[in-house]
């Protein structure tokens, strides 16, 4: 007569234990994979060509605070308190888009060796249009229509500085009151405004002219034309 084998109770309660266990650990690194599936990845601007542009415009306006701190004046208080608004709206812009918050890339000019250049076609014309031509350069204030459709800063690109108000930029090669074009040659849309005031680049656009002549969801303009008109 065979004798059926029975756990006692303590036996018992150590299998409970382990199955417990077993399971416990099995869940906590299905949770732990599930939660690494899931943390968002932060994009940098070799990624993502809207956090270029954001990293641009950012090193644009850290670059024109410098350079206000380094030459100071009357106005450079207020000057810098206004960039430095526009640069936390910049990085609030880097953390919405998934962007590595404060990168920044200063825009590259190649442009500013060249500019000595652009009298040259003038030159070579003589008479009166030279003469023209040249006062039109040197004081953009006057007659805009000798420096119409002059091409400058070949090679830069364009990108916004965050600041609200009418359409409007701001230049590091351009005096206020210069009237520059600015065209999107990716999309053909173009805009001409007046610089208000100094920057790191060229031409760098506010929002509202921005708005104007950018792609949807771009925040840089690679292939830009950019004209003095007047």
């Amino acid at each position: 007569m065979s004798r059926r084998r029975t756990l006692g109770p303590k036996k018992k309660l150590a299998l409970l234990v382990s199955a417990v266990t077993v399971a416990g650990g099995g869940a906590f690194v299905m949770a732990s994979t599930s939660n690494a599936s899931q943390a968002p990845t932060t994009k940098s601007a070799a990624d993502s060509t809207v956090c270029q542009g954001l990293a641009t415009a950012l090193g644009n306006n850290q670059k024109f605070i410098e350079g206000q701190r380094a030459n100071p004046d009357a106005q450079s208080e207020a000057r810098i308190a206004n960039r430095e608004a526009v640069v936390a709206q910049i990085e609030l812009q880097q953390k919405t888009s998934g962007c590595t918050v404060g990168e920044s890339a200063q825009d590259s000019q190649p442009a500013q060796p060249a500019q000595p250049q652009q009298p040259a076609p003038d030159e070579q014309a003589g008479g009166d249009e030279q003469a023209g031509g040249d006062d039109a350069a040197q004081n953009p204030g006057g007659d805009g229509a000798a420096a119409s459709g002059e091409q400058v800063c070949n090679g830069s690109t364009v990108t916004l500085s965050g600041e609200d108000g009418a359409p409007a930029a701001s230049s590091n090669q351009f005096p206020a009151g210069t009237k520059l074009k600015v065209t999107n040659l990716d999309n053909d849309k173009s805009t001409t405004v007046e610089v208000t005031g100094v920057s790191g680049s060229c031409a760098l656009l506010n929002n509202a002219a921005f708005e104007q002549v950018r792609e949807p969801g771009k925040f840089l303009i690679r292939r830009a034309l950019i004209e003095k008109v007047g």
